[in-house]
């Protein structure tokens, strides 16, 4: 069965991007492949169960993959699907918006 997308692109934007989470994560992965361990150290406050719940939504949905490696204990790598760093732009207009929003607030 075929997902059904929203008709909005700003509405299926969210709907890929959802929470604060995925939005670090992608951020995170900009800069190239994490572990697990990694993603989660760098994130303060998420748990074990919402990143791993966050990491299987966004490889269900293409914006990154999931790579394991057959060792003992076992090693995963999370790498941006191009997908995902064509929202290198997105990411970059929030933040310009997020220092402007800054700078007025604290003006």
């Amino acid at each position: 069965m075929v997902k059904q997308l929203p008709a909005c692109p700003v509405e299926l934007t969210i709907d890929l991007l959802g929470n604060k989470w995925k939005v670090l994560i992608i951020r995170d992965l900009m800069d190239g492949t994490k572990r697990f361990g990694e993603l989660k150290k760098s994130m303060e406050g998420i748990t074990q169960k919402v990143l791993t719940a966050n990491l299987r939504d966004m490889e269900e949905n293409c914006l990154l993959t999931r790579k394991v490696y057959a060792e003992v204990p076992p090693r995963v790598e999370y790498t941006l699907t191009d997908t995902g760093y064509s929202l290198r732009t997105v990411l970059d207009s929030m933040a310009e918006w997020g220092d402007s929003y800054k700078e007025r607030v604290n003006a």
